[in-house]
């Protein structure tokens, strides 16, 4: 037998009228549970009131956070990758391409753009998540070189900032090739001597941990970022033992010398500024 049945046909449970709130207008920390508006959200650059938690961030919200009256060229919009190689996983790699394309409005997982930081010119790029898991392609590892060779060629300093799973397997050595090609220019970065900030967040791992991401004068981290080459789950079930507490955050490799520094998103733009008059000409 119901516990309970309806009295009339036709009840509304939305009556018409009746104040909604907007989808998507509140949203729940995933660390300290906090239910925060979206707007507030948004103007902390997506930190948590309340605990700090770092939420993730796209390539134009550190460009605005970064750069003075958050105001940039970007380059380098026209590249697309292609799928060289036909590779098909759960579906194929040109179909998975325009998907992400569509969701994201993003043409790849990495945006470049320049501006001014405290009145200097610095070049940045950085990495989106959300296109594929941030993962690193031909165009992504090309849209960094650019950005590398962009500061070189000007002279000015150089902001790269991670958010990767890793290589990208859909295109194989392709990929693993552009490990190379940004740890060369790099190189001649170095020999102009000029300063590079690389900014690690949540995820930075694989191979762009295994080539730019760690190569920094700087190596900046923000709080509790998953870092390494390897993930957690993996080395774990390798080495048959649990794993350090922490291990692979941001905290614990700085313990270990492997970050310079962890930085609230929120003192960024202070902290980049404050690095690059230090090593000023």
């Amino acid at each position: 037998m119901a516990w309970f049945k309806r009295k009339g046909a036709g009840i509304r449970t939305n009556r018409e009228g009746q104040n909604e709130t907007p989808e998507g207008q509140w949203i729940k920390c995933p660390d300290c549970k906090e239910i925060i508006n979206r707007r507030a959200l948004e103007e902390s650059f997506k930190v948590c009131p309340k605990c700090g938690y770092h939420f993730r961030l796209d390539s134009l919200g550190y460009f605005r956070l970064l750069y003075d009256e958050g105001r940039f060229e970007l380059f380098d919009e026209e590249l697309l990758s292609t799928d060289a190689l036909s590779f098909v996983d759960r579906k194929p790699y040109d179909v998975r391409l325009r998907e992400s394309r569509r969701k994201t409005g993003l043409h790849d997982a990495a945006r470049a753009a320049m501006g001014d930081i405290e009145g200097r010119r610095v070049s940045t790029a950085a990495l989106d998540f959300s296109f594929i898991g941030g993962s690193m392609g031909s165009v992504v590892g090309e849209v960094v070189a650019r950005s590398i060779k962009r500061a070189y060629t000007e002279g000015t300093p150089l902001i790269v900032i991670s958010q990767s799973g890793g290589a990208r397997m859909m295109e194989g050595a392709l990929s693993l090739m552009q490990m190379a090609k940004t740890s060369a220019h790099l190189t001649r970065l170095a020999e102009r001597g000029l300063p590079y900030v690389s900014l690690m967040t949540n995820p930075t791992t694989g191979g762009v941990t295994a080539s730019f991401a760690m190569l920094g004068d700087f190596n900046l981290a923000e709080p509790k970022a998953l870092i390494g080459f390897a993930g957690p789950r993996v080395i774990r079930e390798t080495m048959g033992q649990d794993l350090p507490e922490g291990f692979q955050r941001s905290e614990f490799l700085q313990k270990k010398g492997f970050v310079d520094f962890i930085v609230d998103r929120r003192e960024l733009r202070k902290a980049v500024a404050h690095l690059l008059d230090l090593v000023a000409h």
